[in-house]
Formats: structure tokens, sequence, C-alpha cells
């Protein structure tokens, strides 16, 4: 498609298309700045124009299997629908492949983990943990746990639910009080700390130490859960140190409340393991996961319920009054089996567990640009956190403009790869590369960022 074709399509969506967490009104005139991807392979995509991408994000950390697939997957659909085109998981009432892709997920899922409920999407499941969680207490006689903790700087949703796991106020003022009580503790990340936190030990026991002090100053018995993802998304790809998540299990234990693991980015191979938590000895009480258990080939999410909530729901005459029409659809059903199938039988995780080394070792070269302030991640999950031009690190208002708004992703899409460059209070860029992506792929993502990088450092 010619650039000439393609620019009508653009024009139309900035006339009919309200895109999500975009300033929609200050768009190029026509969409000229709007990328309209047409088709992908491999671990590319091409735009209407025919401009070739390494998608460095795949998609929004879903395409676990990049794009070539799409013939497997639309035989397994053709298949579904030709069967069974629809059928709800509602007053008892269910499907095969619904309950086929509950008994695999059972097969991989953390330990004592053996029940799922379907959702269509990440913050469907994530509303619906802390729904079950709600409902949990209240049957054992604790209604008044009514409280959640979450980190700071994280991100688990857009719902007014799950917004309520934020606080970051851009994305929570407009929308009101939060709809859940919430108390917020400190995330990970060491970057700009004390030099004695380097120390994983010492990191650990202050962390938990401030969220043992927050459970008490609430009071145990007000708190419901406890979310957290095993390497946080937002905030730079954050990952925890040594007996962190061991940590969150034993203070769970103690008082009472659950602990849910937030795996919609980190699960299904984007760290090397079926589950993120997996690599961290993380043993949850509920997992949220959506994105690559379809590899985005259809929408599908789900909560994993581990046996001990699910010993209380389940009891006799208790109704679960929570639920999603299109929660374990049959189409995005049978794509999520065929995605578990392709993920084990061309050994993706393999892939990553082969290749993850060599990444880690190409973008921690990157600290050596004078604008790169850290690099964090593991598995294909990384991050560069930016440092400017002001004594504390931050950036000018003017750097900021011209640097992060503008050139760094500007330059990064001209040299062909897509990545997330964030423009908030910690300026980041940050990849998540399809897991099928082979050593040229990823060595080609980290000089395109090391290029790009060493330009804006000569700007500072």
């Amino acid at each position: 498609m010619t650039a000439a074709a393609a620019q009508p399509i653009a024009a139309i969506a900035q006339r009919h298309l309200l895109l999500n967490m975009t300033a929609n009104g200050s768009l190029g005139g026509e969409g000229e700045d709007l990328l309209v991807v047409r088709r992908g392979e491999g671990p590319y995509v091409d735009d209407t124009d025919g401009t070739r991408y390494i998608d460095g994000l795949s998609g929004l950390y879903c395409c676990q299997l990049g794009y070539s697939y799409g013939p497997e997957f639309a035989e397994a659909a053709e298949r579904q629908l030709r069967e069974l085109s629809y059928s709800p998981l509602w007053t008892g009432s269910a499907h095969p492949t619904a309950i086929e892709l509950a008994e695999r997920l059972s097969r991989i899922a953390p330990v004592d983990i053996e029940h799922t409920f379907f959702s269509s999407g990440g913050a469907e499941a994530v509303e619906t943990a802390w729904k079950i969680a709600r409902r949990y207490h209240a049957l054992r006689g604790e209604p008044g746990r009514v409280k959640a903790i979450a980190r700071r700087g994280a991100y688990h949703g857009l719902t007014v639910g799950t917004l309520s796991f934020t606080d970051d106020p851009g994305l929570t003022e407009p929308y009101g009080p939060p709809a859940i009580d919430t108390r917020f503790v400190s995330n990970t990340s060491r970057f700009g700390l004390a030099p004695e936190f380097a120390d994983d030990e010492v990191w650990t026991a202050w962390l938990l130490a401030e969220l043992e002090a927050t459970i008490l100053a609430e009071g145990p018995e007000t708190v419901a859960m406890l979310i957290a993802e095993p390497v946080q998304n937002r905030g730079g790809c954050i990952t925890p140190p040594r007996g962190y998540w061991q940590g969150l299990r034993a203070l769970a234990d103690r008082y009472g409340f659950l602990l849910v693991a937030d795996e919609v980015i980190t699960g299904f191979g984007r760290l090397g393991e079926w589950f993120g938590g997996d690599r961290y000895d993380a043993r949850p009480d509920m997992v949220t996961v959506a994105k690559g258990i379809t590899s985005g080939y259809a929408p599908l999410g789900a909560t994993l319920v581990g046996t001990k909530v699910t010993d209380v729901l389940n009891r006799p005459g208790v109704v679960l009054n929570h639920g999603y029409t299109f929660a374990g659809h049959p189409l995005s059903a049978a794509i999520a089996l065929r995605n578990l199938e392709i993920l084990e039988r061309d050994h993706v995780l393999d892939n990553v567990r082969a290749l993850q080394g060599d990444l880690a070792q190409r973008m921690a070269a990157l600290k050596d640009l004078p604008i790169v302030g850290d690099v964090r991640g593991t598995g294909f999950f990384y991050s560069c956190e930016l440092v400017g031009d002001l004594d504390d690190g931050g950036f000018s208002d003017l750097a900021r403009a011209g640097l992060i708004a503008d050139l760094i992703p500007r330059r990064l899409r001209e040299a062909g790869l897509l990545a997330r460059v964030y423009n908030r209070s910690a300026p980041l860029v940050q990849i998540a590369p399809p897991l099928i992506s082979d050593r040229s792929v990823l060595d080609r993502i980290a000089a395109i960022i090391a290029g790009v990088l060493a330009e804006a450092s000569a700007r500072i």
C-alpha cells in the first residue's frame, strides 16, 4: 500500500477512533502522527507505508510468538467455530474448551493453584482477584477486611476498581476518590538509594519491615490482599531482591491477607518461566494473567485461584456472584490452548533462557552512556532509566520536550524499532521483544537503543 493510499486510513481514524491513553485531539492534521500497523511477520510489523519495524514491545507485552503463527491459530479457531461459537460460563453452564484450558493451566500454575476464573483481559482478572478476596474473607467471618496494599508506581489496570491499586494522580484524579481503600508501600527499585541497599539481605529486610509496619498501622484485620508483579512493569522492569517474595508469603500467612501475583505481563515466558513468580519462588494465593496467555491472537484474561481460597468459595450453597459475558469464550479458549501447545512444542521458553544472558550483557553496556542512569530487567524484559541535565538527574522542561517527548521516540522509530518511551517523572526506554526473537534481533534492538541514546547524550 502506498503512502497516498494509506493517508485516508489515518485520517479516518482521527475522525472516528478514540485511541487508548492518547491525547486524541493533539494528533497531527489528517492523522499524520498516527502509526497504522498493517501486518506482522516473525518479530516484525509493517505499517501502511510498508515500513518495517522490530516490534520491541510485543505489541503491548502480548505477542510472545510474534506474528507468523496465524495459520495455526486460524485452524484452531475454525475448528472451534465449526463446533461451538459461544456458550457462557454462567449459572451452572460450561463448555469443553474452557474446561480443558482450566485443566491445562492447573498443570503449569504455581503450587496449590488448581482453579481458574476466566475474564476478557487483565484489568478484569485483577478486579476478579479483589472480589474473590473480599468474598473469601467474608465467608470466613472477617467482612472487615476491606483494604488492599499495592506498591508505589505500580499499575494493575484502568477500570474504576483496578485504578485503586495505582498511586499515579494523572490516572486516578480525573475519576474521583478510589473505589477500594488502598495503602501503598515501596517498590523494589534501588536506583538512587544509599549504597547499603545494594545488599539483597539489607534491602529485603527494609522492604518487609516497611510493609509490616504499614499492616500494623492499618490493623491486620482490615487488610484483604496485597497485589504485586514479580517484576514491576511501571517504573521500569523493577526486579525483586532475594528473599522478597518469600517474605511477602510469610507476612500474608502471619496476618491473614491474600497474596496476589499480577502476571498479566510477566506470565507465559516473558521471564523464561511459565510464570515470572517461579523465578523468585513466589507462592501466591492467586495469579492474574492475560496478554501472553493467547500471545495476543485473541482477548482473554484469567484469575488462577489457590486451593486455600477455593476450599472456602466451593462450600455447598456458596454462590460466587461475579462473572463476565465473554469469560472463557470458546474461540479465545481454543486459541489459548493452541498457544500453550506452541510455546511448549517450539521450546519458546528455552529460547528465552538461552538468550537472556546475551541480552542482559547488551543492555547492561548501555549504562556507559551519560544519559542512562540505570538498566533493569531480566528475561526478555528490560528498561533504561534516563538521567538529564539537572543536578539531581532530572530533566529540565526544555530537555524533556526535546529529548524524551521528541528525539528519542522519533529516532527509535526512524531506526526501525518500536519501543516504549515513558515521559513521566522517571523517563524510561523499555523493551519486551517477542519471545521467538533470535540473537541477531536482540543485538539489533540493543544497537538501535545504544545509537539513539548516544545521540541524546550528546544533546544534554
